[in-house]
């Protein structure tokens, strides 16, 4: 008995064990329209998720609903808009939720979510767009609606963005990176919520930038009082970077807003606190800093916080006399003064100012002072502040573990005052801007992490009321010396407002190396990411009017190199560049724009007296465009136009892309055909033609070039006295295809031709004074394939000439046969008595033999005696 209740016992179990596995399996369609369901009755917006399970075993007791790929898409005034997105929500619930009626809502004690997006927008028009609610008035109509239950006793978010921005007062807030846990009874009206966040805030106000991605933690019991709407702080401990901050008080929500009476400050007043505000990849390990004086921080919160107020608050920054040095660096800084204050008295946001009164501090002899004021933050903020000091720039990384590969040298002087208000700079109101002062920068050098170094001997930068002026900067990198000077009109309007940078600057060099900017493959190799497509600063608007006695690029060398530089709309323009290259001079106009996703560039080239071989080996887009030129020796004077494609990351032309064209003339040229495979093949097909001895003086070709092939429009030059019609296209990949006509004359064609042509009359040898020959060039330029006709043609002459001998001959043959019979025929005198039969014969009998060119034993002629 006992075994047979075991045995159905264990067959009970498993039944109930493959029920667990199969019931999701069998009503996941009904799980998912009832999410659907309960989800739309709920808020007008586009709701949509990818799949929906649920597990009996996951979180057993209690049943878990997975779903993957929810996204919630806001419709107008915000359409197309995400409000909220995630990878995954786990909602966890007693099993017996599941199998609720319609008319019982469905209670939900757990939400976990995983790689998440919450996007809060206000329009113009004050307007949110997270208000996505159904009306009561619609609700009432579906009897049917009905709410879920919340009994959440834990939540979790892990990886989420909250992003939030305010079209009115240009507000922008992100918070990325959001973990945050709580656990708490949702079901109690008042509740202690434990919760722990860690996240990074970045916020702009008005195109300003005021924190970026700075670490925000916080571990805090919260009391919260649901009915109120009233939430506490109790026990927390929160932390900006490595600072530390304790909060007092309570937020409230309003119908109107949320009310403030918050507390908060440094529990501590150690300088270490200061250190904690810098990010810890800028600090380093604070646990072995020596420091002395106090560093605290204050302040408190107290108001509503409505469409047209703040609460009032109070924030005061302060440290005296403070010190620290870092363990195994010899300097330390001393002297430090902090005096900062944030202050809003009345409760209107336009009465928010700061207060820089000072901030100091010393290495070794050198004292660095700066103070600024900051009223009117909300609508034309009033800007006043100074900047007097010296920094020898050695002493740095000696005072502080600032992480480089070389130290770095210089000394840096600055005494800058400036008062603008906002507006002033927007609208470029040079009058109400004040600025004075200068910045000076001396024997600085400075190595990067791939060893290249800089050295600027000297920077001096000077401040008027409209513009920043680079008075002087002449540095040294590898082998290029640089002398700057110029302006920039807008500093301020760039800085603040995201306009332009507008500015003229002039460079010299004695020599610029351009490799000496760049980046070598070794140093790529170093790079772990892929690299990004190159982009012309949106922001530049500005030009360059350079000249260098020298520029070194890869293996040229340019000499009195001079031109002007254009930087506009995400485009360089060139304009009136000209160099000494290749025995020769080479003018240069054109651009590289890259607005777009593909970078495009348009040039034109006119090359003056250039050394063909060096243009055509040494460039590399003229020996795809020429590459037989690279045999010639002598001078081209030539113009080309180039456009096409650039790629995007190594900003070098597409090759298939370009299209252009090419107008050459030759000077003084010879050619080195032993130096090319076509032209020795070429040599070898046609014997009566020495390559080396062709003239190619003054010869003008034509060139167009689009989608990889190139065009040569035929030209005709000579070699002695024979004619030749080039024409015919090649690719950039070496495949060719061209055409010779060659005018030759039959004195060149072969003994056998000539024989034939000496036994002409002059007027008919006159007639056969030259044989139309043909070559066709194939196969690629190191592996041509030549063919002529010259065999053809040749046998052709010499067919022609036999028959036109013949025809002559049989003409020939006629005229005498008639002449003989006319005399024949013609009255004797009695002087002339003639025998007609014998002369007959005689005469025929001699044309034939010369017809016929048969030789034979030669008769003795019959006499005749004629009577006198």
């Amino acid at each position: 008995m006992l075994k047979k209740i075991l045995k159905i016992v264990g067959i009970v179990l498993v039944l109930l064990v493959v029920s667990a596995f199969a019931i999701p399996y069998f009503f996941k369609d009904q799980i998912k329209a009832k999410i659907e369901k309960a989800i739309n009755e709920k808020v007008d917006a586009k709701v949509a998720f990818a799949d929906a399970d649920l597990s009996l075993f996951k979180n057993f007791p209690n049943a878990s609903v997975n779903i993957e790929k929810l996204t919630i898409i806001n419709k107008a005034p915000f359409a197309g808009d995400t409000l909220v997105a995630f990878d995954e929500l786990n909602l966890k619930m007693a099993i017996g939720q599941l199998f609720n009626s319609e008319n019982e809502p469905m209670q939900i004690d757990g939400i976990a979510t995983k790689n998440g997006l919450i996007n809060i927008i206000f329009n113009k028009d004050g307007i949110g767009n997270f208000d996505i609610a159904l009306k009561e008035e619609k609700q009432a109509d579906d009897s049917k609606s009905k709410p879920l239950s919340l009994k959440i006793k834990e939540y979790s978010v892990e990886n989420f963005r909250f992003k939030y921005y305010d079209e009115r007062s240009k507000i922008k807030m992100v918070l990325d990176s959001i973990n945050h846990e709580g656990t708490g009874d949702f079901a109690a009206s008042k509740l202690d919520l434990v919760t722990k966040t860690t996240t990074k805030v970045s916020l702009d106000m008005d195109k300003v930038n005021y924190m970026k991605n700075v670490a925000i933690s916080l571990d805090a019991v919260l009391g919260i009082d649901l009915d109120q709407s009233r939430y506490t702080f109790k026990k927390n401990e929160a932390k900006i970077n490595e600072l530390p901050l304790q909060f007092d008080g309570f937020i409230q929500m309003a119908e109107d807003g949320q009310v403030y009476d918050l507390t908060f400050k440094t529990p501590t007043s150690s300088f270490k606190n200061f250190l904690g505000l810098i990010p810890a990849q800028y600090s380093s390990n604070l646990k072995d800093v020596k420091t002395s004086g106090d560093f605290t921080v204050t302040g408190f919160a107290k108001g509503k916080l409505t469409d047209t107020t703040v609460p009032k608050f109070n924030v005061e920054i302060a440290s005296n006399n403070a010190s620290f040095q870092y363990p195994n660096l010899p300097k330390s800084v001393q002297n430090i003064v902090i005096d900062t204050r944030i202050i809003n008295e009345t409760g209107v946001m336009n009465d928010t100012y700061v207060n820089l009164d000072k901030l100091s501090f010393q290495i070794d002899q050198d004292v660095f002072n700066a103070k600024a004021n900051i009223k009117n933050v909300a609508e034309n903020a009033l800007v006043n502040a100074e900047l007097k000091g010296t920094i020898n720039l050695a002493n740095v990384t000696k005072a502080y573990p600032v992480k480089l590969d070389k130290p770095l040298t210089g000394v840096l002087k600055a005494d800058v005052k400036t008062e603008f208000d906002m507006q002033s700079v927007e609208k470029s109101d040079y009058a109400r801007i004040k600025n004075a002062g200068t910045i000076d920068l001396s024997g600085f050098n400075y190595t990067d992490e791939n060893s290249k170094t800089m050295k600027i001997s000297c920077a001096l930068v000077s401040f008027d009321p409209s513009r920043v002026n680079l008075k002087q900067f002449n540095a040294v990198t590898g082998k290029t010396d640089l002398a700057v000077n110029g302006v920039l009109e807008n500093f301020y309007g760039f800085v603040f407002k995201n306009q332009e940078l507008k500015g003229n600057f002039n460079l010299n060099s004695n020599q610029l190396a351009v490799n000496d900017f760049m980046t070598t493959e070794a140093d790529a190799q170093k790079e772990t990411k892929a690299k990004e497509p190159m982009k012309i600063p949106a922001f530049l608007n500005c030009s360059l009017t350079a000249k260098a006695n020298t520029v070194l690029y890869d293996n040229l060398v340019l000499k009195n190199v001079s031109g002007k530089i254009i930087i506009k709309d995400q485009k360089a323009t060139l304009e009136n560049g000209k160099t000494d290259i290749f025995g020769g001079s080479i003018a240069f106009n054109g651009d590289v724009s890259t607005k777009e996703k593909t970078p495009k560039f348009n040039m034109d080239l006119g090359l003056n007296g250039v050394d063909i071989m060096q243009t055509f080996t040494q460039l590399e887009m003229m020996k795809k465009i020429a590459p037989i030129a690279g045999v010639i020796n002598g001078k081209l004077n030539s113009k080309i136009k180039l456009s096409g494609n650039l790629n995007a990351t190594e900003m070098t032309p597409e090759l298939n892309s370009v299209s252009g064209d090419l107008l050459g003339q030759l000077l003084s040229t010879t050619v080195n055909s032993s130096n090319s495979t076509l032209l020795t093949a070429l040599d070898d097909k046609l014997n009566f033609v020495d390559l080396k001895k062709l003239n190619l003086n003054d010869l003008k070709a034509a060139v167009t070039f689009t989608n990889g092939k190139v065009n040569v429009k035929p030209f005709d030059l000579k070699y002695q006295d024979i004619k030749v019609t080039v024409g015919g296209t090649h690719g950039f990949d070496q495949n060719m295809n061209y055409n010779l006509k060659l005018d030759v004359p039959a004195k060149y064609l072969g003994t056998e031709a000539n024989n034939l042509i000496a036994k002409l009359s002059p007027a008919d040898a006159k007639k056969v004074e030259s044989v139309p020959i043909n070559a066709i060039l194939g196969g690629t330029f190191s592996n041509p394939k030549v063919t002529t006709d010259v065999k053809q043609a040749t046998t052709n002459l010499v067919n022609n000439l036999v028959k036109q001998q013949k025809d002559k001959l049989v003409s020939g043959g006629k005229d005498a046969v008639n002449s003989i019979i006319s005399n024949a025929t013609k009255p004797k005198s009695d002087t002339t008595k003639t025998d007609v039969k014998t002369d007959v014969k005689t005469k025929a009998n001699d044309l034939l033999k010369g017809l016929w060119n048969k030789k034979k034993k030669e008769e003795p002629k019959p006499t005749t005696n004629t009577p006198q």
